[in-house]
């Protein structure tokens, strides 16, 4: 790999004294450090990274103690400084000295403001930090990449009044003795920059929670203590839980969980000061539904899980991002599973909507998708890691690996790699090498097929004499001569024969090979327990015998047969009225993952019929049983699962479906859900928000905007937030978009509200012209990190006039902070499209049976 993008090895910082004054009342700070650097050889200028900032005096002092006064000067493109001394600077151990001041910004990187309405009514103001990937530089001058490890060692100054936290436990406050205090915190372990925090303003904290003898605290803007108490459970929880799993002491001093009002990703895993937007870490669990918590609990554990893998151990380049956060997202899963068993973790990760398993299935079959590990050569292209590729594959295939290779071989593998590598950096083969450690081997020549090449395969299945043949080809929603990759395959292959069942492992490595069995086969499932990341085809006999038998697979095999058919279906080889017909088959369904699937792809048919009576009667047929069967009022003593379904179930009932006696109980309950969302249960409360708004009055709609503008519930607020894209209407989703470029939606939610109001159909074509007439204000205004979200709904925009529309203005308009999720979304909005172009008479010709 290049490394010309990537800063001199020649110097190396070993620790960092770093002291910082932030000024809330003029959005500027101070700040002087020195930096203890080890010179390799000897050297004319020291290059580090540093940009916003203005640096107002440097020297170097040597081991002689003899200060150098230095110049500086800068490099903005490459967001570098280089500090040239008077004299050579001979190799040995150098102090970099240097003061400096900055802005804190309103972008929601590096050293930034953050503000919230207090309970008086008048604005406080927060600075807080999020670094990854490389905007520690914005807040002080650094070796900004991930394998420049140092201690840092913290002061803040600032107001009395005032918090402070940063990443280790505060040694010592004294007054400086004008109204100030010097706050002075314990050195860091070695980390790496992007893990550096730290958080100033009127903050509360909780009593800390002992785990093992650490403390662990929320800190939160006042009001808002009494939403603390599940993070608090949560977070103890999976603190022991990791800690044991990975056989490794935390490897801080303390856990602060800190909420902070304005964030641009959920939260950021800063050792020992983890950063999380609000509504992913405060919530009441009596008047918030299972998704609900169930992310907060995700989120939590997410982080948790970084504290080893990512901060202790460390990606050198963000090549390898993925190795921080799909095992995170792994082990998020884990950990929730065992906190929370009825909450059937990993079959959640196949569906649920956001950056998991689906998504990333979607992504991965077009032309446009990447290598989970590729080059990265500038801080955009690190940025734009953070995607469901990262996320979603990277967790599937480590779950996919997990269950080949054995769980408990694969948690010694991960133990053995944590240990090997503890406070350094690692590449990808480092962990191959660790699983292979108290494995078979091979893990490297099976993972690197998976990882190192875009894409996955479908397998096809037909029996053979001797067995069944399975063959493998490269996936694609549209067809692609170039797309000709092979893969090894980790399988497990369940079958029936003879009225018994048997599970095989198979790995299969050449483009079609024939898996030996005894006797004829009934049946087989060849994605047994669907963990493997590839789709199944099944030849015609095989097909029908898993359609015989749905209620005798687990709900993730009946979901992935679902999935890989609506994925046939959108590549073009299944007629879209077949894969009605197999939806049909699955009126009877229990399992709630299933039904948010089935839910999903109703609503993707429905784009191509919209307003269309017979469609709605179709879903009806299919969703009025289980509706009728469930009601509105929940059973004593039953499971959140079902809760959630029965939500799922009246949504999709009266948005699809436009039963009427579903709308008109919904409206009936409207006014009274949204004044108080305990008044019914959580997931009905969702689901009347849902109906009611969706066939909404501007009446309504006033309500809705009241309750969001007066609630300071972070839950309620996103709810509030979604419930506003639903209604109809131009002129409300013109005053919803104004909310957006206005600041009374924050600069956080602008762009997923935006991308809402592009997904509704009845908003769809309008917004898309306001965004484009706003499309510099947009770009100005929300921060880089939230814009991707304003082309998310362009799949989802399949009329061919308004996709012509969009393709013409992305010829002409460029968009870099997200250039790879662009090409992305428009390559999936083509293949939508050619969709319902193609299957549009097969689907009438349904609808009209």
């Amino acid at each position: 790999m290049s490394t010309e993008h990537r800063l001199p090895r020649t110097a190396f910082p070993r620790r960092y004294d770093l002291t910082l004054e932030p000024d809330i009342s003029t959005s500027s700070f101070t700040g002087t450090e020195i930096v203890t650097v080890d010179v390799i050889e000897p050297l004319e200028t020291l290059t580090l990274n540093a940009i916003e900032l203005d640096i107002d005096s440097a020297s170097l002092v040597g081991g002689d103690g003899i200060p150098r006064e230095a110049t500086i000067s800068y490099d903005e493109p490459n967001e570098r400084i280089t500090v040239t001394p008077l004299t050579a600077i001979e190799s040995g151990e150098w102090a970099l000295h240097l003061s400096f001041s900055g802005t804190l910004n309103d972008q929601l990187r590096g050293f930034y403001r953050s503000t919230f309405t207090d309970e008086s009514g008048g604005e406080q103001v927060i600075a807080t930090t999020q670094f990854e990937a490389a905007d520690a530089r914005r807040a002080f001058p650094c070796w900004d990449e991930p394998d420049f490890k140092a201690v840092f060692s913290i002061t803040l100054i600032v107001q009395e009044e005032l918090t402070a936290i940063s990443n280790m436990s505060e040694l010592d406050r004294r007054p400086r003795g004008d109204g100030a205090v010097v706050v002075r915190f314990a050195d860091t372990p070695v980390m790496s920059t992007y893990l550096v925090a730290f958080v100033v303003g009127p903050l509360e904290i909780t009593e800390p929670v002992e785990v093992d003898g650490i403390p662990l605290r929320v800190a939160f803007p006042p009001g808002k203590g009494h939403l603390t108490d599940f993070a608090l459970d949560i977070g103890a929880y999976a603190l022991r839980w990791l800690s044991d799993y990975y056989g490794i002491p935390y490897p801080g001093d303390k856990v602060d969980f800190i909420a902070i009002p304005d964030f641009a990703f959920g939260a950021m895993e800063n050792l020992g000061a983890i950063t999380y937007r609000e509504n992913a870490v405060l919530i009441d669990p009596k008047t918030t539904g299972q998704y609900e918590q169930r992310r907060v609990a995700d989120v939590i554990a997410h982080e948790l899980a970084h504290m080893w893998f990512g901060d202790l151990v460390t990606m050198k380049w963000w090549n390898g991002i993925w190795l921080n956060e799909a095992f995170a997202s792994f082990m998020e899963m884990k950990t929730v599973e065992s906190y929370r068993p009825d909450w059937a973790r990993w079959l959640a990760f196949a569906v649920d909507p956001g950056a998991e398993r689906t998504d990333s299935m979607d992504i991965d079959a077009l032309a446009s998708t990447r290598a989970v590990e590729f080059e990265v050569r500038s801080p955009d292209e690190a940025n734009e890691m953070f995607d469901p590729l990262t996320y979603g594959k990277g967790a599937a295939l480590l779950r996919m690996i997990e269950q080949y290779l054995g769980v408990e071989s694969f948690r010694e593998g991960v133990g053995n790699y944590l240990r090997a590598h503890a406070y350094g950096n690692t590449e990808t083969e480092d962990l191959w090498t660790g699983l292979d450690s108290a494995s078979a081997g091979g893990v490297g020549d099976i993972m690197n097929t998976w990882i190192l090449q875009g894409g996955y395969p479908e397998v096809s299945v037909e029996r053979a004499q001797g067995g069944l043949r399975i063959t493998q080809r490269q996936f694609r929603y549209v067809e692609d001569a170039l797309a000709a990759n092979l893969w090894q395959i980790p399988m497990q292959i369940r079958f029936g024969a003879g009225g018994q069942e048997s599970t095989v492992k198979h790995l299969l490595i050449a483009e079609s090979e024939l898996v030996p069995f005894d006797g004829p086969i009934d049946w087989t499932i060849v994605n047994a327990g669907g963990h493997g990341f590839y789709r199944v085809r099944y030849e015609a006999s095989l097909l029908s015998a898993l359609q015989a038998r749905l209620a005798d697979l687990d709900p993730l095999e009946r979901f992935t047969l679902l999935d890989d058919t609506w994925a046939f279906t959108v590549e073009g080889s299944v007629p879209i009225d077949e894969f009605a017909r197999l939806a049909a088959a699955f009126r009877d369904e229990r399992e709630h993952a299933v039904w948010q699937m089935l839910s999903t792809h109703l609503l993707e048919m429905g784009r191509y019929v919209p307003d269309d009576d017979r469609f709605a009667a179709f879903v009806r047929r299919l969703v009025g049983p289980t509706a009728e069967r469930l009601g509105w009022e929940p059973a004593a003593g039953e499971d959140d699962l079902t809760r959630r379904l029965r939500g799922q179930i009246l949504a999709t009932y009266g948005r699809l479906g436009k039963d009427a006696g579903t709308i008109q109980r919904a409206k009936s309950l409207f006014r009274d859900v949204v004044a108080d969302p305990a008044i019914i249960d959580a997931e009905v409360s969702l689901a009347v928000l849902a109906i009611a708004s969706s066939h909404g009055t501007v009446d309504e709609y006033e309500m809705v905007v009241k309750a969001y503008e007066s609630t300071t519930n972070p839950q309620q607020q996103v709810r509030y937030l979604r419930t506003l894209t639903y209604f109809p209407g131009l002129d409300v989703s013109d005053r919803t978009f104004e909310m957006a470029l206005d600041g009374r939606i924050r600069g956080q939610d602008g762009g997923w509200v935006i991308a809402g109001l592009l997904g509704n159909p009845s908003t769809m074509d309008h917004i898309w012209t306001r965004v484009t007439e706003q499309w510099k204000t947009l770009t100005d205004l929300l921060p880089p990190a939230t814009q991707r979200y304003l082309v998310h709904s362009l799949p989802a925009m399949v009329e061919p006039g308004l996709a012509r529309r969009v393709e013409a203005f992305f010829s002409e308009t460029g968009f870099p902070v997200a250039a790879k999720s662009l090409a992305q979304k428009l390559e999936l909005q083509r293949a939508m499209v050619a969709l319902g172009q193609r299957e549009g008479h097969n689907l009438d010709m349904f609808l009209s049976r």
